[in-house]
């Protein structure tokens, strides 16, 4: 204590009390500020989270639609591969059909000799 004053005079004592109680009104001040900026923290927090819970649920049915195929330009491509394969020429037949006349035209020049 800095004043001149004994323990036990009660203006002594008064002013502690004062001063103890300007104290802990401060600092429960500063405790119900500290706690006002985390429940704001956790709102926050807690909506991002859900944000990004509806995003990835979003991006978790979008993906499956592209895994099963099911988009537009998945059947646009598979309608025109499967045209393509159904145009296209028959190049291993064609390239036996012409093994084999080759061979027979082999054989019979060889016959004619």
């Amino acid at each position: 204590m800095t004043t001149s004053r004994s323990p036990s005079d009660p203006a002594a004592v008064a002013l502690e009390l004062k001063r103890s109680r300007r104290t802990i009104e401060v600092g429960f001040t500063r405790t119900d500020g500290a706690l006002a900026l985390v429940v704001q923290r956790h709102g926050q927090t807690d909506a991002q989270i859900k944000d990004h819970a509806r995003r990835l649920d979003d991006h978790d049915v979008r993906l499956d639609v592209v895994e099963r195929g099911e988009t537009d330009r998945q059947k646009r491509d598979t309608a025109r591969l499967d045209s393509l394969e159904r145009a296209r020429w028959p190049l291993p037949s064609v390239a036996a059909l012409v093994g084999v006349v080759g061979l027979a035209l082999s054989l019979w020049q060889l016959a004619a000799r």
